[in-house]
């Protein structure tokens, strides 16, 4: 069989007092925190109040936590309700996308009860958004929990059993290379203002298209779930890519 350039590992975890830290809580955290101070940073640099950024930041991760939780448990794997107390557990089972979701809609209720448009933040949050989740995943593949179908390819990982693609690996390059294409593009002032309809259109692409090699049910034990055939993230893509392109198209109309 064919050796995976990437060898298995598994990045020790340490105790802190009572609390066992483990590196895909720490690179979360640690893309929570850089994706929050570059987002304020940008949006200083457009004139706009940073401190708006940083609050919301806050109540945008309580609310992806709880999205991505309730997407884990509701789309990926329901059967772990047999055990009602696991919707209590949200630190038991998160969906990235899921997050996303509870984010984007604790945007809606927040900026609209404090009277505030969230689109001249846009920018701001694209620039933070790509980089810090990006981040973020590196701690999906330190611990591998994203595995994908059985591959040769010289990216996949030898995991037990045999090579596999790593989706954790290849979204988070996927996240970085986006990263460097939002700060060219701001570097230049070309699509000011429309970052993150540019994040969602190019990030929706990656996603549904990367979903597709995600390990199936009955090709791992703790495969994630499908609907019609598509994952959560795919559907939840698509949807990305339909809002970043109805924006676009509006802002071109708007200029003619």
């Amino acid at each position: 069989m064919p050796i995976a350039t990437i060898s298995w590992f598994v990045l020790p975890s340490f105790r802190l007092g009572p609390l066992t830290l483990q590196s895909f809580g720490l690179l979360s955290a640690a893309g929570v925190l850089a994706g929050m101070q570059l987002a304020a940073r940008a949006a200083r640099r457009d004139g706009l109040d940073p401190k708006v950024v940083m609050d919301f930041s806050v109540v945008a991760v309580a609310g992806g936590i709880l999205g991505g939780h309730l997407v884990h448990l509701l789309f990926y794997h329901p059967e772990e309700l047999a055990d009602p107390w696991r919707i209590l557990k949200i630190w038991e089972g998160l969906s990235s996308m899921g997050g996303l979701a509870g984010a984007i809609l604790t945007a809606t209720i927040w900026f609209r009860r404090r009277g505030l448009s969230f689109t001249p933040f846009g920018d701001a949050y694209a620039l933070g958004l790509a980089p810090g989740w990006g981040i973020a995943r590196l701690g999906c593949f330190s611990v591998h929990d994203h595995p994908g179908v059985r591959s040769d390819f010289w990216l996949a990982v030898d995991f037990p059993g045999g090579p596999r693609h790593d989706l954790g690996l290849y979204e988070a390059i996927l996240l970085f290379a986006l990263a460097g294409l939002l700060y060219a593009l701001r570097r230049s002032g070309r699509l000011r203002g429309r970052l993150l309809p540019l994040l969602a259109i190019v990030y929706g692409a990656g996603r549904f298209l990367l979903d597709f090699l995600r390990a199936r049910p009955g090709d791992l034990v703790y495969a994630d779930g499908r609907q019609l055939g598509l994952t959560f993230a795919q559907w939840f893509a698509l949807g990305l890519l339909a809002w970043g392109t109805s924006r676009m198209v509006r802002w071109n109309r708007a200029e003619r």
